[in-house]
């Protein structure tokens, strides 16, 4: 596994490095074959020390942890927890998916990250009402592209696209439903619940 391990204003030490490869080797060997690569950042966040891990463990699996500690140490064991507490939970449906992946390939297509909108970006369109013979002001925004990326759109089923998302903490998931063959939408509501949005349903 290629691992890299790196600090935001943080000195890690040689030890701690260390400690953070056999730890997380130990976690991916119980649920992969191998696991591609590993980023594991650490920073300083007021008093404490929180640490990111980023695990990309085959094609289509990705896990993330978040700790946060009085010391740099006990804050990976916390993110290193969160990665392996989720891997309990879908081990079966991780192994499942791995065997899975080369039934259907993923469709590829492009990420933005999008500037906050701004007054200024306001562009003011004149339109015409023919039949009443009134012209109306309306503002329309231009948002700015600030990044660029490809990411995969999966064919998943809503289950396992559920589980995608949880591995890899994130807010809102894209796939393609395996059931239906439309493009869904997944999202962690405010009040912990997932959302799911079906054109088709």
């Amino acid at each position: 596994m290629q691992l890299t391990v790196s600090g935001k204003q943080v000195d890690l030490s040689d030890a701690l490095r260390v400690h953070v490869d056999k730890q997380l080797g130990t976690i991916t060997a119980k649920y992969f074959d191998h696991a591609l690569e590993a980023q594991v950042t650490f920073s300083r966040a007021r008093s404490f020390f929180t640490c990111d891990i980023n695990l990309h463990a085959g094609r289509g699996i990705t896990v993330r942890g978040e700790g946060e500690a009085a010391d740099a140490r006990a804050a990976f064991e916390d993110a290193a927890e969160h990665i392996a507490k989720r891997l309990r939970r879908y081990r079966r449906r991780v192994s499942a998916h791995q065997r899975d992946l080369n039934k259907i390939k993923p469709e590829m297509a492009s990420a933005y990250v999008l500037a906050p909108e701004d007054e200024d970006d306001e562009e003011r369109v004149a339109t015409t009402d023919h039949a009443n013979g009134t012209e109306t002001l309306s503002y329309e925004l231009h948002a700015t592209i600030i990044a660029e990326d490809t990411t995969m759109i999966e064919t998943l089923s809503v289950r396992d696209a559920v589980m995608k998302m949880d591995l890899a903490f994130q807010p809102l998931m894209m796939f393609r439903n395996s059931k239906t063959g439309s493009l869904n939408v997944i999202y962690r509501r405010a009040d912990g619940h997932v959302g799911w949005i079906d054109p088709k349903a």
